[in-house]
């Protein structure tokens, strides 16, 4: 959730009403493009005319429909943003009865800043908030969880609307220059990241601090451990790592020379990135949490095109065949209440997510014996078995493994629009 879907939502809104669709669709009032718009992205709080053109924006987005108000705080410009400019935003979407959703500012060693900081957003926003893919990166962080849901069970026992959603991977996926790269080296975008990493005055404090996060973050202390997903500059650098590229460009495979590999696909315009630094024992600690929904944090890729993390084939059939079959962390019934009637009340669709007469049929019909995810890392465009059949608004969708010609996708609106 990079808290930067369209500004304004209306126009997208109705393209989509107008496009022949198989799955429904919504969406969320993101906090970093209506910054974006405002402020740009400048590293400097909005002033009080800029905050007032922002709660304009964020109003008549969900008049016109949306969820509520998601963040980014770990993606420019929501990473310059302060924790009260948010809650004053959150305050916008309140009588909507919006949810704030959140990829936290800190997933690594401020991770338990960013859940307090979280929590914070609803309680002072007066909105139900909620850790968006929740996970611990590097390995120095590895058990935090335990702190974590805590705060998160304190939260909602004091009776703040807390809750959380999870993937089921240990490697997380986003953009070579927003991992690696510091904060402020990122003020601007990324044609003055480049000029920035191409300053002979900033490029070693730059590299060094690439080199820090390679060795205790994203980049958990090995080259191998991130890996080009896609690159649109060098479509055949998908699915190599930085030790691979090293050694292709002539370098020993160390932490420093992979931070100079970094700052090289940086500077050709960057790529998207795959990073090996979750730890499992987190996974399953997070997943058997009460107040955690399953979501994917994928998008619909190209068949075949790239080495894309493999949630965006298996997330939620992995969940049912390796946590629940294989490893019994939850229970059949309870990841599928994670993964429909949960999320769906949460987003306030109170005619979709259970089996009831007069509901939208939106169903899913798989065999819980044979229900498997068959993408991986290196072999991620692999769909998944053991789904029979794919209702949406009571047409089928998908049988046989096979898209069917029906196209009986919604947009789907918040309270706002209703």
């Amino acid at each position: 959730m990079s808290g930067s879907p369209p500004v304004p939502i209306r126009p997208w809104f109705d393209r989509l009403e107008a496009l022949p669709k198989s799955i429904n669709i919504g969406a969320f009032v993101g906090q970093g493009g209506i910054r974006a718009a405002v402020v740009g992205l400048a590293n400097r709080p909005a002033t009080p005319e800029e905050m007032e053109r922002m709660k304009a924006l964020v109003l008549q987005d969900m008049k016109d429909g949306a969820f509520g108000l998601s963040t980014g705080l770990f993606y420019v410009p929501g990473a310059f943003t302060p924790l009260a400019e948010v809650v004053e935003l959150q305050k916008v979407v309140a009588p909507f009865r919006g949810l704030h959703t959140s990829h936290m500012r800190d997933e690594a060693a401020g991770v338990v800043a960013s859940v307090k900081e979280t929590i914070a957003i609803g309680e002072l926003g007066g909105v139900p908030t909620q850790v968006s893919h929740h996970k611990m990166i590097g390995k120095a962080n590895w058990g935090r969880s335990v702190e974590t849901l805590r705060l998160i069970d304190e939260a909602r026992a004091r009776g703040v609307d807390a809750t959380l959603d999870q993937y089921p991977y240990t490697a997380s996926s986003t953009s070579i220059h927003a991992a690696l790269l510091p904060k402020w080296a990122l003020e601007g975008g990324l044609k003055d990241t480049i000029a920035r990493v191409r300053n002979p005055l900033l490029r070693p404090k730059i590299k060094a601090e690439v080199a820090q996060i390679l060795e205790s973050e994203r980049g958990g202390g090995d080259p191998r451990n991130v890996a080009i997903s896609l690159c649109d500059w060098d479509p055949s650098l998908a699915g190599k790592n930085l030790a691979d590229i090293a050694v292709m460009r002539g370098l020993t495979p160390s932490l420093e020379n992979a931070a100079e590999i970094t700052l090289w696909i940086v500077e050709n315009g960057s790529c998207g990135g795959i990073f090996h630094a979750i730890g499992e024992a987190d996974v399953v600690r997070i997943m058997a949490h009460p107040a955690t929904m399953i979501a994917s944090d994928g998008g619909v890729v190209p068949f075949g095109v790239g080495a894309p993390h493999p949630r965006s084939y298996g997330t939620f059939v992995r969940v049912l065949g390796v946590y629940v079959r294989e490893k019994g962390v939850i229970t059949l019934g309870d990841a599928v209440r994670k993964m429909t009637s949960y999320p769906a009340s949460r987003l306030g669709l109170m005619d979709r997510g259970v089996l009831r007469e007069g509901m939208k049929a939106d169903l899913v019909v798989f065999n819980p014996a044979t229900v498997k995810d068959m993408a991986t890392y290196e072999k991620p465009h692999q769909y998944a078995v053991g789904v029979e059949i794919v209702v949406v608004n009571g047409e089928v969708a998908v049988e046989g493994g096979r898209v069917t010609e029906k196209r009986t996708g919604r947009v789907v609106y918040g309270v706002g629009k209703k």
